[in-house]
């Protein structure tokens, strides 16, 4: 699980502020970021000795712009979104994208070696929907192949899901908050995700090695 996660942030550095974003192909704008992004992470002693305000700062800036929230929240709550009320479906979101926050900031101080490599992107250029696929080199083992799912929007692509070792994240995500609803309802689990928000806050970022 912690492999999965730290695979998940490193793919997901692709995505960052860009002036060109909506008018860049996914692809492009997904290699461009991706560079700039792990290259400031291994570059940056700060983020290498697991300083975790410089960490979220590169997230915030560099990753956040480019990811749909809203969109991958309501995938991942599937039906239950809609039965939620607009104050709890902002509130999960919210919690959610904090929650991922921790997750890519994580991993990011962990970049040492790492390189990402694309694929041609199979796509029409009418396509509103794209599915970049890239792989990430390990420093050790075997190439780990990582799929991003992205849509078009007015101010450019987003991203709403990636696939790390065959699993889509939405789909993770999926069964445990269907679990925790049917136990706990929304307020459940938003409370839920604001709890183990707050463990990881507290608890401190480990340099990279």
């Amino acid at each position: 699980m912690k492999l999965i996660k730290h695979l998940i942030a490193v793919a997901t550095v692709a995505f960052a502020t860009t002036a060109v974003a909506a008018t860049e192909a996914p692809d492009a704008l997904v290699k461009r970021i991706s560079a700039d992004v792990i290259n400031t992470a291994k570059s940056d002693k700060e983020i290498q000795a697991g300083n975790q305000k410089r960490v979220m700062d590169l997230v915030e800036s560099k990753i956040l712009p480019h990811v749909d929230f809203q969109r991958m929240t309501a995938l991942a709550a599937g039906r239950h979104w809609r039965d939620a009320t607009p104050e709890q479906q902002k509130q999960l979101a919210n919690e959610f994208r904090t929650l991922l926050i921790f997750t890519y900031s994580g991993a990011l101080s962990q970049i040492k070696n790492e390189t990402v490599e694309f694929k041609p992107l199979r796509a029409d250029p009418a396509d509103n929907e794209v599915e970049v696929r890239s792989q990430v080199n390990m420093s050790r083992g075997e190439p780990v192949t990582l799929n991003y799912r992205l849509a078009k929007s007015p101010s450019g692509w987003k991203i709403f899901d990636i696939n790390v070792l065959g699993a889509w994240l939405v789909e993770t995500y999926k069964g445990t908050f269907a679990t925790e609803i049917g136990k706990s309802g929304i307020d459940g689990l938003i409370k839920a995700l604001a709890e183990r928000n707050k463990k990881l806050a507290n608890k401190p970022m480990k340099a990279a090695k």
